[in-house]
């Protein structure tokens, strides 16, 4: 098993602790990485384009001029897509680019990721996140003490002094350990855990 550093508030370590080798130390699955950023991404993504084709666009009911005779090219109506105010070739309309992956591999993805942080010495684990009050400040203070400029910072439960207190810093998130993903753990260079969200990983994906 894989030990780490646990550190305080302020920075400080005090003391270490045993990671569970079935979910920090499994062999890193890329393509499985890569295809949970790709469904997280996609059902992000509204889908909500639309242009007009030509059977949508107003006007051009009649043929602007005689087949022959005339000089022009032959044209069918003034919407056509070569026209000024014509209607869009292959027109984007509202689709629904979300897809799915199986459950199985979603959470190897996720050990994977973790697995990968804790091998680059990207995780740190804290004794606790506590605050007095919301105070982006001290919440500050405590990231440079552990030396984080960019991290996404895992919670074993909902802490709203917490939450608060980091939600004014751009490169810092927060998130609970169920709706901890593959892309916010990648988009962070660091993943900062407390011993309590260790836990409760280690116990919901053992």
């Amino acid at each position: 098993m894989a030990n780490v550093s646990v550190y305080n508030m302020e920075g400080k370590e005090v003391g270490t602790m045993e990671l569970n080798d079935a979910i920090f130390g499994v062999e890193v699955n890329e393509h499985l990485v890569h295809m949970a950023v790709v469904q997280h991404l996609a059902n992000k993504r509204q889908g909500t384009q639309k242009a007009k084709t030509r059977s949508e666009v107003s006007g051009g009911g009649r043929k602007p001029w005689r087949q022959k005779g005339t000089g022009h090219a032959r044209q069918g109506s003034i919407r056509a897509p070569q026209w000024k105010g014509g209607g869009v070739v292959f027109a984007p309309v509202p689709r629904d680019y979300s897809f799915r992956i199986n459950k199985k591999e979603k959470r190897a993805a996720l050990k994977s990721v973790l697995t990968s942080r804790v091998a680059g010495g990207k995780l740190i684990v804290v004794d606790e996140l506590k605050m007095d009050e919301i105070k982006t400040k001290k919440f500050k203070a405590v990231m440079d003490n552990l030396k984080v400029s960019k991290a996404l910072v895992v919670l074993p439960e909902v802490d709203e002094k917490v939450v608060l207190s980091a939600r004014n810093l751009p490169a810092i998130d927060t998130t609970i350990v169920q709706t901890m993903n593959v892309y916010d753990i990648l988009k962070g260079d660091t993943l900062v855990l407390t011993k309590g969200a260790v836990a409760k990983i280690e116990e919901v994906f053992a």
